[in-house]
């Protein structure tokens, strides 16, 4: 048995183990607790003292901890730091969200304190700027929710009254009722050398000046779909943050990398309170304009009649890219991804609530990207209407099947990008009692030994054909009828044979 003196100095995974090991077995505090004081009433540990041990804060005696590990059936020495294993480490999220998780042990060193002082240091190093890191927790929080924010979808409704489609007029009546002014202004596309020296163009779309007038480009009379959606920005900001728009500014362009939307706000290389503070309320009120724009019971009842077919914008009048977002958050599947790409390989706009990895590193230019993303194929094809891919990619190690629809469409400013929705198909193959796991395997195998694409094998295609029926989303109908690709995130890993960058040299265009 490990005396006190022992436990302390091997305790800095312990509370951390001891948490995901009660969340992974669906027990509660009181329940482990519970279960202690039925091994042994004298050494189990109270609620409070669990919770404290689970945070770091206190050890919990040798005996204690015996009486934990008879619990979960583990030796005493596995919580300890000598066997960290990563899977009793890391936080199980399941499914939600992007990059996995790491534990923040020891808790010490990841008090609020050394963090504060710690982040602005490690953003000052690498480059990152307040802007880009607030939209990262943001994107963070947002896809380990789904998209799931209901106190912003009631907002919404008890505006527009979850009418659909909203009018020019109709919104017009909004802003007036909440004591908005238009005025409208000349302001022309500028063309701008982004980070990645690559000349492109942006113009501001519109912005807000305190207390009530809403500034609007008269190019946005062109182009009614920007128009609906900057005004349903700007009426968000009035209803959830009581007309602090000071520092809204709407752009069309990649000129800034933003989280789920096109606003825009001064990028400071210094990380203070106010970034994080202006960028959540910039997501907030973009997702309130989609919400306002497609409310979610009718909006999911129209999707339901067309098959998740992306042209409904066009009997909304709304961009693709409005249509597209609220996909994510309207549809009783979670297991959905949303990226808005720009050349040569710029991620604008990401959203991952199946954890698929990011296609191009982390939105930045990589020595070896993977070409065979449906989102980056078609930037460099002339390509028009939509295109449907059934994708196979390695995720932590195994293959999933991912369908994705892509459409080609042009910005305010002129500049061409790439609109991607897709879903995770696994967790569909395997409720209809499907193996997913064995399918993907073996159409990566039929990928990888016919140069990376694949028409689909006839018992595959009827299994997803199945799962599209069942889903009601008709361009996964349209992927399955197109060659299966093999991607990757990064071409290091790739998986073709022979690989896309043997010799280290990429062999996209041979394959």
């Amino acid at each position: 048995m490990k005396n006190n003196q022992s436990l302390i100095r091997k305790s800095h995974f312990l509370g951390t183990k001891i948490r995901n090991l009660r969340k992974r077995n669906h027990l509660t505090m009181e329940d482990l607790s519970a279960r202690c004081v039925r091994v042994d009433p004298e050494s189990a540990p109270s609620v409070s003292y669990l919770s404290m041990i689970e945070r770091g804060k206190r050890v919990p005696s040798a005996g204690m901890l015996a009486v934990i590990a008879a619990v979960f059936q583990k030796e005493l020495d596995w919580f300890l730091d000598d066997v960290p294993e990563d899977d009793a480490i890391t936080p199980n999220k399941g499914r939600r969200g992007g990059i996995s998780g790491m534990a923040l042990e020891p808790s010490f060193l990841f008090s609020n304190d050394i963090l504060q002082i710690a982040i602005p240091e490690m953003l000052s190093q690498t480059g990152t700027t307040g802007r880009e890191f607030a939209h990262l927790l943001i994107r963070a929080h947002q896809e380990h929710h789904q998209n799931h924010f209901p106190d912003l979808e009631r907002a919404a409704e008890e505006v527009g009254k979850k009418r659909l489609p909203l009018a020019i007029n109709d919104l017009k009546d909004i802003a007036k009722s909440l004591g908005l002014k238009l005025k409208w202004i000349d302001r022309t596309p500028q063309e701008v050398v982004d980070e990645m020296g690559v000349s492109t163009t942006h113009v501001v779309t519109s912005f807000f000046e305190p207390p009530s007038t809403i500034y609007l480009n008269k190019m946005l009379k062109s182009f009614v779909t920007r128009l609906k959606y900057d005004l349903a920005v700007h009426i968000g900001h009035c209803v959830l943050h009581n007309k602090d728009g000071l520092k809204c500014v709407l752009t069309a362009g990649r000129r800034h990398t933003a989280a789920d939307d096109e606003i825009s706000t001064p990028v400071s290389s210094t990380l203070n309170a106010q970034d994080i503070l202006h960028a959540w309320r910039d997501f907030e009120s973009s997702f309130f304009a989609g919400a306002l724009l497609c409310p979610k019971v009718p909006f999911r009842q129209l999707l339901d009649r067309h098959g998740y077919e992306i042209k409904v914008n066009e009997a909304l009048g709304i961009s693709a890219s409005v249509a597209m977002r609220r996909m994510t958050v309207v549809s009783p599947y979670p297991h959905w991804h949303y990226f808005d790409a720009y050349a040569p390989g710029k991620l604008k706009a990401v959203y991952r609530g199946n954890g698929i990895p990011l296609p191009w590193g982390n939105m930045r230019v990589v020595e070896d990207p993977c070409q065979h993303w449906a989102v980056f194929r078609m930037i460099n094809e002339p390509k028009v209407g939509t295109s449907a891919q059934i994708s196979i990619l390695d995720v932590a190690e195994k293959p999933r099947i991912y369908c994705c629809e892509s459409i080609k469409v042009e910005d305010m400013a002129g500049n061409n990008h790439v609109l991607c929705a897709g879903i995770d198909l696994n967790p569909a193959i395997d409720a209809q009692g499907g193996d997913a796991a064995s399918i993907a395997a073996e159409l990566k195998q039929s990928c990888a030994s016919n140069s990376g694409s694949v028409e689909m094998p006839t018992s595959i295609k009827k299994d997803l054909m199945s799962v599209a029926k069942i889903l009601n989303i008709n361009w996964i109908e349209r992927g399955i009828q197109n060659e299966a690709r093999l991607i990757c995130s990064r071409g290091a890993v790739c998986p073709r044979q022979p690989s896309c960058y043997r010799a280290g040299k990429s062999q996209c265009s041979e394959s």
